[in-house]
């Protein structure tokens, strides 16, 4: 199958204006300090221009309120809006609302999807997504959070951090052990919960190194959170009881293309920053560009943000082919191979500045400490780059040792092809 990432010209008309409207309109926000209440007075004509554009929550098909452009043109999208952490909150795709959207488009009912997903498309409502727990790091089978059906409804108990957004949610999706007994992959579901219910207490927001400087009241944050008998209504189960582990990687795999892809966009702004760096900066009698420390930055910088590129896209491609549970490989390796690069890049971006790329005045510090994290994102690297050496490692047999030493291989071969040894001697 010949891999195809072409787009149409009338899409490609929607990327220029993208690229444009990103970095003409949205760019120039991160040089303000602004409130949440003034933020969201800028950016609501901002948004307007988006759904006059048909961009709004692309993510999703056009029946349940986004534009249906697949993974591809959805992964060339996140490129351009990977540039400022502004842009994909004004183009309606922002996180966890856009995977939270599609978990709800995936496996809610219709009344799920008419109280809470049609409000979040149209940015009415936040979500939240709650699987973190502190003892359970990256592996979901240990998570303790329990939901216990009474009745009408289930009752929740646990502990939850690094909940994204939980803190200015209006609901929380929470993963919690329905079925302690059941296979490890069929133990938990996915609940609804209105942020405002009884016993969920919003601890805090955890202080994480990616902390922004400017505008910081407009992170998302990172809620812990606790659910004390937190009672919930049982038609809030998001499809049937044990789906969760399913739900989450149906949401968890095109989630990781849409970061990898932004990845790729805050790697070519840093990318760009280095090489206007390099031909403007002149030091020890010529400039920048011309030290091959330097030009070996570029070259590496340029090699590896492309092959970053074309694994990403593949993946999408390969999602858009056969779905994300037989893109396993490709979104595992984008996801360690892209978080290294855009690491790289930023770190070479801010050497070449020296003092000024190490300051605050320029985004570079924050891109740096944010990369981090990308690391650690949606499952830690070398989660996905064991996933990817086990699954490759399936294509393969065991051999036994050959007991023969090699002159008798060589021998056996000699035999095999001794009449066209012997025909090559003779033309010599």
């Amino acid at each position: 199958m010949a891999w195809d990432f072409s787009t149409e010209p009338e899409f490609e008309t929607k990327l220029t204006w993208m690229r444009e409207f990103v970095r003409d309109e949205i760019i120039p926000l991160e040089t303000l300090d602004l409130d949440r209440a003034t933020f969201a007075r800028i950016t609501a004509p901002l948004k307007e221009q988006v759904r006059e554009q048909g961009l709004w929550a692309a993510h999703l098909p056009p029946e349940l309120g986004g534009s249906g452009f697949g993974q591809v043109r959805l992964g060339l999208m996140h490129e351009i809006l990977g540039q400022c952490r502004f842009a994909p909150g004004i183009f309606g795709n922002q996180a966890p609302d856009a995977g939270n959207a599609e978990l709800l488009a995936i496996g809610g009912s219709p009344e799920q999807q008419e109280r809470w997903m049609h409000p979040l498309l149209r940015g009415e409502l936040r979500s939240c997504f709650s699987m973190t727990e502190p003892g359970a790091g990256s592996d979901p089978t240990l998570l303790a959070t329990t939901a216990v059906r009474d009745g009408d409804e289930y009752v929740l108990n646990g502990h939850k951090w690094f909940s994204t957004n939980g803190s200015h949610a209006d609901f929380l999706i929470v993963m919690a052990v329905t079925d302690p007994e059941a296979p490890p992959a069929r133990r938990a579901s996915m609940l609804i919960v209105p942020t405002g219910t009884a016993g969920v207490e919003i601890l805090r927001d955890i202080p994480t190194l990616d902390h922004a400087p400017l505008g910081a009241d407009l992170d998302s944050g990172h809620a812990e959170i606790r659910y004390r008998d937190v009672r919930v209504p049982a038609e809030n189960l998001i499809g049937e009881p044990g789906d969760g582990f399913r739900l989450a990687q149906q949401r968890l795999g095109p989630g990781r293309i849409h970061h990898a892809m932004r990845w790729l966009g805050q790697s070519r702004r840093a990318f760009d920053m280095l090489c206007e760096r390099a031909v403007s900066r002149h030091t020890h009698g010529s400039a920048l560009a011309d030290k091959q420390m330097v030009q070996e930055w570029v070259a590496m910088s340029a090699a590896e943000m492309r092959a970053a590129r074309l694994l990403t896209l593949h993946a999408a491609w390969t999602m858009d082919q056969v779905g994300a549970s037989r893109a396993r490989v490709e979104i595992g390796m984008i996801k360690y191979w892209g978080a290294r690069v855009l690491h790289d890049v930023i770190d070479r971006a801010i050497q070449v500045h020296g003092s000024l790329g190490f300051s605050a005045d320029l985004p570079l510090e924050y891109m740096y400490r944010a990369a981090r994290g990308a690391r650690m994102l949606d499952g830690p690297d070398e989660v996905h780059k064991v996933t990817v050496a086990r699954r490759i490692l399936r294509g393969y047999t065991p051999r036994e040792v050959p007991t023969e030493h090699v002159p008798t291989r060589a021998a056996a071969a000699r035999e095999k092809f001794a009449a066209y040894l012997d025909a090559a001697v003779a033309d010599a």
